[in-house]
């Protein structure tokens, strides 16, 4: 583990992002997983271009009470770089995840835009019902960024936007051990901390707990991916009636966790290969053998279609 430093602010906003993406890409392409610390969030848009630059189509997951679309036709800001992810062009963005939203900062447009694009969304409270829900989300991850604003005030005051409901302290912290234990995930970024609200210097503290959290799963990743190796993985095949394709789930023998084995045509290989095995639950294998399909893997298919 080690502190790279600080990347100082450029002569524009755009230097900054490009030497933010430029770094990224270098540790990436080096198989460095680099931590990203402090800063606004639209620095989440420099975490894509670093994939852009290595033309890898990655997933990504934020946790966050907001969609940060912004305004129709706003520049790039903490608070809309999202749909300047989604518009850009070659795209190299294949799935996006929210984890966290709450519903009075979310309008019902931007949840319609969320379906449209065959995105998911995870509303706060059910979140917070079944934590573990959250673990195939960021095992599918290959970038994860977490606003500190999704931290409710009591446990991380020191945010730019501190809000009185939001995720506790162990659950963000749970969070990042999921994305610690995902094989998939490359790069991590921890932004909106503000030191000037942080009371009693709380919201560090959390923060430096959140990587530690992180290390703690990253130490204990298995290489635990079906399609580098079939045989560590139990196959089943599901019919399902009324539909021409059958749905195929592996479970690892060594940590026993579920996979779904998505269908896309033959010569979208090289694009698709990391992405057509979708990380599932075993609630997910229960609905197939009750003859329903899972969203994830419908939700896939079309993608991959």
């Amino acid at each position: 583990m080690v502190d790279l430093g600080d990347i100082h602010p450029g002569a524009s906003a755009g230097d900054t992002q490009h030497a933010v993406a430029e770094t990224l890409a270098e540790l990436m392409r080096s198989n460095i997983v680099p931590i990203i610390l402090g800063g606004g969030q639209g620095h989440t848009f420099s975490q894509y271009l670093a994939y852009e630059m290595l033309e890898r189509t990655a997933n990504l997951v934020c946790v966050d009470s907001r969609f940060d679309l912004g305004e129709p036709g706003q520049g790039l800001a903490d608070t809309s770089y999202l749909s300047h992810i989604v518009l850009r062009q070659p795209n190299f963005l294949f799935n996006y995840s929210n984890l966290g939203f709450q519903t009075y900062h979310v309008d019902q447009p931007g949840i319609e835009l969320m379906e449209r694009l065959l995105f998911d969304v995870h509303r706060l409270g059910e979140l917070r019902m079944n934590i573990a829900d959250a673990e195939p989300v960021l095992r599918n991850a290959d970038s994860m960024s977490v606003d500190l604003s999704s931290v409710r005030r009591a446990d991380a005051p020191g945010t730019s936007r501190p809000g009185p409901n939001g995720f506790l302290g162990e659950e963000v912290c749970q969070l990042m051990r999921y994305a610690g234990v995902s094989e998939k995930i490359t790069s991590v970024g921890i932004y909106e901390m503000d030191p000037a609200k942080d009371e009693h210097g709380v919201t560090a503290q959390l923060a430096a707990q959140m990587v530690w959290c992180f290390l703690d799963g990253f130490r204990s990743r298995t290489n635990d991916l079906p399609w580098l190796d079939r045989k560590r993985f139990t196959r089943f095949r599901i019919p399902i009636k009324g539909h021409d394709q059958e749905l195929v789930f592996y479970k690892s023998t060594i940590s026993d966790r579920w996979w779904m084995d998505v269908p896309y045509r033959a010569e979208q290989e090289a694009r698709f290969e990391r992405h057509h095995l979708v990380p599932c639950s075993y609630g997910d294998y229960q609905a197939a053998c009750r003859e329903e399909v899972p969203d994830r893997w419908w939700r896939t298919f079309q993608k991959l279609a």
